[in-house]
């Protein structure tokens, strides 16, 4: 296993030994998509990352692998079609990071939606998405609505639609497509930045210059196709490459609040209108409800988009709008989360009206760049990209390579026998652990959360269990922080308590309460010198601010 922050030094140092036929800047979902797809094609692939694993937009979505209800509102038909299919195929590749939800749909008189409109928008989205039966749209009275969820406002409520989303882990599910590639043969590494482009006599691309980011050292780098799929980051790129015309990224700022139970106890997910008539998500999950999110045109620094005091209030108003009797204030927000969306620019459109489709674009020197897009189509995307490459390679002279063989491919923890076997792969894995002396909650816990790669976590547990006292780490911490460094490429702590468990996000005290042995057992395990130890801890400190405070909005 070479997805190892113990092997990624080696791995940086040996790369620039091979010649690829295709380096991938960028490692977000598209990228992540982009790898496994290409080398189960049959390409020796390589993956550049300049921060963590889904860092950038693919850790801060609002989580849900879903169908693009919205785009029906926008007579985007062909698009909801294919992304409603797409939904099911994640899902069924990989039903340990996703899991259908029940959305409900309020309609309030005045609101978005009508009653009669709802009910066709979602009769024709089951039809166009080809929902399972089972998860087909109903319709609700007032009456039902509100014991679904009774915390909705009850003026104006005429009733509700009720339809599947999915829910999901972005990271996770970004790391696991990104551990199959890596087993399949894809050579995979974070913290290292694309510096420059390498080109021929003729300007054709031929390479990139990269530079680890935890020491600095270079190193160049050789691919017969180079895809630029750094999302926020794409005109960065294609300004490296001399080719940042014609239509360029738009950024747009998403902020999501985490309020716990005990002040919002939502039952239910819904999916709302907000006072100018956009519309919001509410969503339960593990003990907190998070709600989000806000659409608003950003022009920052994109590796560090923070919650303003305008944001948290735009969210506190329109949760105040649509559940009236929780009376919530700033003091309630536990955490919060803000990303940034590349979408494609279109003059004279604001940000709820810019298009999310995806465009592939191909500069002079060669360089191929996948911009917008969202993270339920990953795949199709993925194979977009690579049909281009696979034509140009063979233009230039290069080797066939098969199509697209992703569709029916379960990702890395997702052997469990599809959705339908999954509930039954839990017991047998909670069983599995047990008999190793991981505690029943435990080994079920870790069945859900990793899937097919639960059995690792158990036999860590059995051989290294005690080891976690040393540092004060009970085993529920601990192996799974020895599995992210071993297992998942975890480099610094921000990674394993952001991305590797989301507790950063969803569970702040337990990050509170853990963050200094884990940090001092990362220190230990991967050699950190004491200046390393100072700059990661103050690292988490900063993320730890931005999620827990506002910055002033001017």
């Amino acid at each position: 296993m070479n997805f190892s922050s113990l092997k990624r030094k080696h791995i940086f140092s040996t790369m620039a030994d091979s010649a690829y036929d295709l380096i991938i800047i960028g490692g977000g979902i598209t990228g992540a998509g982009i790898a496994l797809d290409a080398v189960t094609r049959g390409m020796k692939v390589l993956l550049l990352e300049m921060q963590d694993f889904a860092a950038g937009t693919s850790s801060r979505s609002t989580k849900l692998v879903h169908g693009g209800l919205r785009y029906l509102k926008q007579l985007e038909v062909r698009m909801v079609a294919e992304v409603g299919k797409e939904r099911a195929i994640v899902y069924e590749n990989g039903p340990h990071v996703t899991t259908p939800e029940w959305m409900l749909l309020p309609i309030h008189k005045g609101g978005t939606f009508g009653k009669l409109s709802t009910s066709i928008g979602l009769k024709v989205y089951d039809f166009l998405a080809g929902v399972k039966k089972e998860e087909r749209r109903s319709m609700l009275t007032a009456a039902q609505t509100l014991q679904r969820e009774p915390l909705l406002k009850q003026e104006g409520l005429k009733g509700a639609g009720y339809y599947v989303e999915y829910r999901t882990d972005d990271a996770r599910l970004t790391l696991e497509v990104l551990k199959e590639a890596e087993e399949r043969g894809a050579v995979v590494l974070n913290y290292v930045k694309a510096e420059s482009l390498r080109y021929d006599a003729h300007g054709h691309l031929t390479g990139v210059t990269v530079k680890d980011m935890t020491d600095g050292e270079l190193q160049n780098v050789h691919g017969r196709k180079i895809v630029n799929a750094t999302g926020p980051w794409v005109d960065q790129i294609r300004e490296l490459d001399q080719s940042r015309k014609g239509k360029m990224l738009q950024l747009t700022k998403g902020v999501h609040l985490v309020i716990d139970q005990s002040r919002f106890p939502l039952q239910q997910a819904v999916y709302f209108d907000t006072p100018d008539g956009r519309m919001m998500f509410a969503i339960p999950r593990d003990g907190k409800t998070y709600v989000g999110t806000t659409d608003t045109l950003y022009q920052e620094d994109p590796v560090q988009p923070h919650m303003t005091e305008e944001d948290q209030s735009y969210i506190l108003n329109a949760i105040q709008f649509m559940f009236p009797q929780i009376q919530l204030t700033a003091a309630d927000v536990e955490s919060s989360w803000a990303g940034v969306r590349p979408l494609i620019g279109e003059e004279g459109k604001s940000p709820s009206e810019i298009s999310r489709k995806d465009e592939v674009w191909e500069s002079h020197s060669g360089l191929i760049t996948i911009a917008g897009g969202k993270l339920t189509g990953y795949r199709k995307m993925a194979d977009m990209v690579l049909q281009l490459v696979t034509r140009r390679i063979a233009e230039e002279g290069g080797p066939a390579f098969e199509p697209c063989r992703t569709k029916h491919l379960p990702i890395s923890g997702g052997h469990v026998g599809g959705s339908s076997g999954f509930q039954a792969f839990i017991q047998e894995q909670t069983q599995a652990g047990i008999q190793l002396g991981v505690e029943a909650e435990l080994a079920r816990s870790w069945a859900q959360m990793y899937g097919s790669n639960a059995g690792v976590l158990y036999q860590l547990s059995h051989q290294h269990g005690s080891e976690g006292a040393q540092y004060g780490l009970p085993v529920a911490v601990y192996i799974p922080l020895l599995y992210a460094m071993i297992h998942e490429m975890a480099v610094k702590p921000v990674d394993f308590l952001i991305r590797r468990t989301g507790s950063l996000l969803f569970n702040i005290r337990w990050t509170l309460a853990w963050k200094q042995p884990v940090i001092q057992c990362m220190a230990s395990f991967l050699g950190w010198s004491e200046r390393q130890q100072e700059s990661y801890a103050q690292e988490l400190e900063r993320e730890i601010e931005r999620a827990v405070h506002v910055v002033d909005s001017k």
